[in-house]
Formats: C-alpha cells, structure tokens, sequence
C-alpha cells in the first residue's frame, strides 16, 4: 500500500491523540511538580514572617519590663530580629526583581525596622517604651502587608495551577471525546460495514459494496474490499457461465449420442431410403440447430449426383438441397473417385461425404453459406455421414450376399435342366429326323412329313426356349447393378447382331431387390431376342424411367420393324406370355402393341412393392450403342 499523507492517516491520527493525551497528562504532571517545588518554602516563609510580628511586640514587651537603659539586652534583641528577619526561610521565597511588589514590600519592610526600631534600640540614649510600642505598632502594619502579600502570591500560584489543571483536564476530555468519536466513524462504523460485506460475501452475494472509500487505511482497505468483490463476482460468475457452458455441452453431448444411437438403430433396422432417412434428418435438425439437410448420392460412373432425401428442396444456386434429379450444378466431376472436398457445394452450404474407407457413396449437405458450423457440429454432421456411408456399405454386403444365393440356386437349376429335359430334347429331336428320313420312301409319307414338320418345329421351339432359359439362369449381374447388366445387355444384342439398339436409363431414384433386377433384365432379353429373330428392324430403343410421383416404374423396347401379328397367327410363340408371367410376378404388366409409323413397342409397368436398400442402388450414365 503507498505511503499516506500524515493528515489523511488514520493511525498517524490516533498517534497523535494519544500523544496529545499523554502531553497534556505531562503537562498537568510536571505543573503540579513544579508548582510543588515552588511551594516547598512558600508555607515557612509565609510562617517565619507571620512571627516577625511575634517577635517585634516580644522586643517592646521585654524592654518594657525590663531596664530600658540595658544597652545590652537591646543589642542582643535587635540582633536577633535581624536574623530573623534575614532568615534563610525567608529570603529565598522573594522575587529577584526589585519592582516586584512583595520585593518592594520587603525592602520598606527591613528600611523600617531599621530607620524606626532598630535605631531607637542601638541608640546610646534611654528608650521610651510608649514610643516604642508605638513605633512598633506601625513596624507590625507593615509585617501583615508584607505577609499578606506573601500569602496572594502563594495563593495566585494555587490559582495557576488550579485553572492548568482545569484547562488540562477539559484539553484531554476533549482529546479523548474527539479520539473516541474518530474510532467509532473512522474505525469501527466502517469495520463493521466490512464485516458485514464480508459476510454476505461468504453467502456468496458479491453485490454489496462498502460506502467507506475514503484516504486513511481503512479507506484502503474498504477500496481493496470493493475490487476484490468485483473481481470475486466476475470470477464466479465467470465459473458459473463456465459451468453453464460445460451443462450445455453435456447435454448437447448426450443429445449427440442420443441422435446417433438412434441413427444407427434406424441404419440398420430399416432399408435405406429416402422415407427412411428423412426422420433422420429431421433428427439432426434439431440436435444441430443447422438447416436445411438433404443428402444426395452419387453415381457410380463419378460424373452425375442425385437428391435422395431432405428437409427443403430448392434449385441449384439458391442456398440449399437441389430438387433436380441429376445435381449436375453442384458436384463436381470426378468427385467420387477422387473424395468429395469439404468445401464441394460451396452454393449449398456445409458438404459432408458420406463414405466408408476409400468409398465415396455422396453427400451430406448442411445449412447455408451464410451459416457458420462450431466444431462439435462438424463432428457431429460428419459422424452422421459416416454411420450413413457404413450403412450403405453393410446394405451392399448384404445384398450381394442375397444376389449370389439367388445366382447359385439359378445355376443349380440351369445345371438340372441341362442335364435332364435338355438332353430329352436333343435326344428327340435326333429320332425325329431319324422318322423323317425312314418316311421319304412311303407313300403316305407326305402326310407323315407334315406332322413331322410341326413336330420337329416345335422340338425346335422348346430346344431353343430351353437354352434361353438356360443362358437367363447362367445369366449374372455385376457388382455394379441393374444399370450395368442393362448396359451389357445392350451391347451384347448390338455386337452380335449389328443392331443400333438406344439405351436410356433413368432409375436414379428408385432402388430394386435382387429378384426385381433379374425379372427386369429378363424382360429386356426376351423382347430384344424377338426384336431380332422376328421384328426385322433396322433400330431399336430400350428405355427404363421412373415417375416419383405415380411411384411407377416403365419399360419399353422398341423396333421400325414389320410389327406384331395378330395373336391367332403367333402359334408356337411363348416369348410374350413368359414377359407377362414375369411382369405379374412383380405386380404388373405387359403388352405389345404396333407403333404408329411402323414397328412394335413392348411395354412393362409396375410399381416396386418393397423397396430394396439403396445400397443396391447404382447408377450408370445413360448410353446409347448404334
């Protein structure tokens, strides 16, 4: 603490109230000593010259009674009165001063005895005793002034000493009432409001503030209550934001482990789809305080992404989730291949990839540029896309797994009807050509050869049925989906048969089981296969599309060839009703019906009744081959 002026120290204060109290104590003290040892003579003296009277009427009453003619006797008195009135009791207790008036009154004192007594008994001559009586009458005036004089002086110093007394008395009464009255205002009125600041600072109510601020030492010490109260209240109420902010992050925290248990309660009980991932979304919301979300896919071939689900739906370019089917203005080209940056959608806010290991599967799109994501939400935001990506990848796994089982018990069909009904028909229809040569040389052999004609027509017809349905039961799919077999399908017809076929697929958003697939591809191979024994066309258009709204999923395979006969003339013919067989298995239905302008579309329709994972879910860009 610095230094305090002396006027403004509250101990220099008391310091010098004590000092004054203890000066005026000595003061009175050393008054009354001196005042004593003045004193020490005054009442002998006063005495020794009250018997100067005594002993001036002891000398006219001695000569009177005596022979007044005894020079002697008169000597020896006049001797004695000189020394008493020299006495060394007396002389002391005079002024130096010769103005002094009890100096003066000694000095008329001593001049009268000698000019009036001493004179008249020294003198050679008879005394008379009236005279001397009378002379010392007068002489004995003289001793009461002379006395009572020394008896005011004596009395004046009493005065003196009295009124010290009173005047020191009142000065420290004074002191003390003063010295008391600081300590209550400058000691114990501010100690006690410090004690009880101090108290309330103990119930932890730093609010209160004490009002004594001034310069002395408690001044300070009241200052340094105040700012350590203000610093106390800024440090708890510093802990208490701070206990705050670690609640908030708790609960935020179990809201965090809340939403992804439940997300991955959700990823694995149900299929991945968009119906299914909008309460997820929505789930995230609310945890994260970030909207709107939506999550796009990405397309196998890396160039195309499409809106799978979210809480808003807006146009490229307008803050948000883009409700075109191909985001074509969003991803970039090549970003699953290469890892979605996470600055990808700078137009669509915050882009969190959703993949697992070294596959990307798309993207999960967050917020606006306009909002700004805190740590906690990022990670958040990415564990989401991470347990999606995981999903998808375990949904993939399975599917495969299911698609597999399903290839292998169509092989071991194959396998079976290879090695029974197919060779059946080979081996009947080796006899049939047998009958056939025998039968040249008859003469009814021309009926004989009709009969065998249909015969070996339609042995022929379900020899070829059967091979393919053999090639469909061999036929795999793979791991790249619906699209890719489509593709390949395509491909196939056109390479081997030099026929431009046109594929446009669109089945982005819409995910089909395993056996979906299979039925599909099916269809597409025993319409191209008609398309090419029957149609003699020059092109040909194979079209898979999906309508959201209607829930409805088409296919058509078209042809400019000579067109579908009527049904009474498609004898030995079972191409159509196995596509229908198919199509009702899966809930829907197909016709063939003549194109206006020439040629035959064949037509499937139906509605995907369980929708598989969106694992099994991937797109090829739209091709066409010719």
């Amino acid at each position: 603490m610095p230094a305090l002026p002396a006027a403004k120290s509250l101990l220099l204060r008391l310091a010098f109230a004590m000092g004054t109290i203890t000066a005026l104590a000595f003061v009175s003290m050393l008054g009354s000593v001196l005042f004593a040892e003045a004193m020490g003579g005054a009442a002998g003296a006063i005495n020794h010259a009250g018997t100067l009277r005594f002993h001036a009427y002891r000398i006219a009453a001695t000569l009177a009674a005596s022979d007044t003619a005894d020079v002697e006797l008169r000597r020896r008195l006049a001797a004695d009165y000189d020394a008493r009135l020299g006495s060394p009791r007396l002389l002391p207790m005079l002024p130096l001063d010769p103005a002094d008036e009890v100096r003066a009154a000694y000095a008329a004192l001593t001049a009268e005895w000698a000019q009036r007594i001493r004179s008249r008994l020294l003198a050679d001559s008879p005394l008379a005793p009236r005279e001397l009586l009378a002379d010392t009458e007068a002489y004995v005036a003289d001793v009461d002034h002379f006395v009572g004089l020394l008896e005011q002086r004596t009395e004046a110093k009493v005065r003196w000493l009295r009124l010290m007394h009173i005047v020191t008395l009142f000065l420290t009464v004074t002191v003390v009432v003063l010295t008391m009255y600081m300590m209550h205002t400058r000691v114990l009125v501010p100690l006690r409001e410090l004690l009880a600041c101090a108290r309330r600072t103990r119930r932890g109510d730093f609010s209160h503030r004490t009002p004594y601020e001034t310069e002395d030492e408690l001044g300070h010490l009241g200052h340094a209550f105040n700012a350590m109260a203000e610093d106390l209240s800024k440090m708890y109420a510093e802990l208490e934001q701070r206990v705050r902010e670690k609640t908030v992050g708790l609960e935020r925290s179990n809201r965090s482990l809340e939403l992804l248990y439940g997300a991955a309660m959700r990823l694995n009980q149900d299929p991945l789809s968009g119906d299914s991932l909008q309460p997820l979304l929505r789930d995230l919301e609310a945890a994260t305080g970030i909207g709107p979300t939506a999550i796009c896919m990405t397309a196998a071939d890396g160039h195309r992404s499409y809106f799978v689900a979210g809480t808003a739906r807006r146009h490229a370019g307008d803050g948000g989730a883009c409700m075109d089917g191909q985001c074509t203005g969003c991803a970039p080209v090549g970003a699953a291949a290469t890892g979605l940056p996470a600055d990808c959608l700078r137009e669509s806010g915050h882009c969190f990839a959703i993949r697992d290991r070294d596959q990307t599967y798309g993207m999960l799109l967050a917020g606006t540029p306009a909002q700004g994501l805190e740590p906690w939400q990022s990670r958040l935001l990415e564990a989401v896309a991470a347990q999606i990506g995981n999903a998808i990848t375990i949904g993939r796994r399975s599917e495969q797994s299911r698609r597999l089982a399903l290839f292998e018990e169509r092989a071991v069909i194959a396998r079976e009807l290879h090695d029974s009904l197919a060779q059946s028909l080979s081996y009947l229809k080796i006899q049939a050509s047998r009958l056939d040569a025998a039968l040249r040389d008859t003469a009814a052999g021309e009926v004989a050869r009709g009969v065998l004609d249909e015969l070996r027509e339609g042995i022929s017809s379900a020899y070829r049925q059967l091979r393919e349905l053999l090639s469909t039961f061999r036929l795999r799919m793979d791991g790249r989906g619906l699209a890719s077999a489509v593709a390949a399908t395509v491909r196939e017809f056109h390479e081997r048969n030099h026929l431009p076929i046109e594929l446009r697929y669109n089945l982005d958003r819409c995910s089909l089981s395993p056996n979906q697939e299979i039925h599909v591809l099916q269809v597409v191979r025993e319409a191209l296969s008609n398309v090419v024994r029957h149609a003699q066309a020059s092109r040909a258009a194979v079209a898979l599309a999906y309508d959201a709204g209607r829930d409805r999923i088409t296919v058509t395979i078209d042809d400019d060839g000579v067109g579908i006969p009527p049904s009474p003339l498609r004898t030995h013919h079972y191409g159509l009703a196995i596509m229908d067989a198919r199509a009702r298995s899966l809930g829907g239905e197909v016709c063939a019906i003549a194109r206006h302008g020439g040629g035959t579309r064949v037509e499937m329709v139906f509605s995907p009744s369980a929708p598989a994972p969106m694992a099994s879910r991937i797109p090829t860009e739209a091709s066409s081959h010719g």
